[in-house]
């Protein structure tokens, strides 16, 4: 892939790190990415994902847990970095639940030096969310 911008270069390596884990299920390369304190929050409407979440061991629950309901190729459209903060914008496409799923979704990397301190992620269409929800 072509880098985007200059000066993204961090966002991209973990969104890329990010991009494998869930589509191959492989968490090493983003692991080996992340601070001691690391922790993210995603909008999984489930209490037990409610808030932040921590380390690196619950991140691969949130990669198991993706990945059995959803099989997906992550696109990355825009990226932008500044200071301590990298926004990627990306494209999911694949199945999800047995259903074909399209959705734009953003990440928001926090970072300490090289390291992902913590990550976000934003739901645009949150449709098929409610839908395991009332699953």
């Amino acid at each position: 892939m072509e880098p985007m911008e200059k000066g993204n270069e961090r966002s991209l390596q973990a969104f890329n790190a990010f991009r494998r884990a869930i589509e191959e299920g492989d968490t090493g390369a983003f692991e080996a990415l992340v601070t001691s304190d690391f922790g993210f929050i995603v909008p999984i409407p489930f209490e037990e994902w409610q808030g932040e979440q921590k380390g690196t061991e619950r991140f691969r629950e949130l990669v198991e847990l993706e990945r059995a309901s959803m099989s997906a190729k992550l696109t990355p459209v825009i990226c932008v970095e500044q200071e301590d903060t990298g926004i990627v914008i990306f494209q999911a496409e694949g199945i999800f639940n047995e259903m074909p799923y399209t959705n734009e979704l953003v990440i928001v990397f926090r970072f300490e030096q090289e390291r992902i301190r913590s990550f976000r992620e934003y739901v645009g269409v949150t449709s098929h969310l409610l839908a395991i929800a009332k699953s």
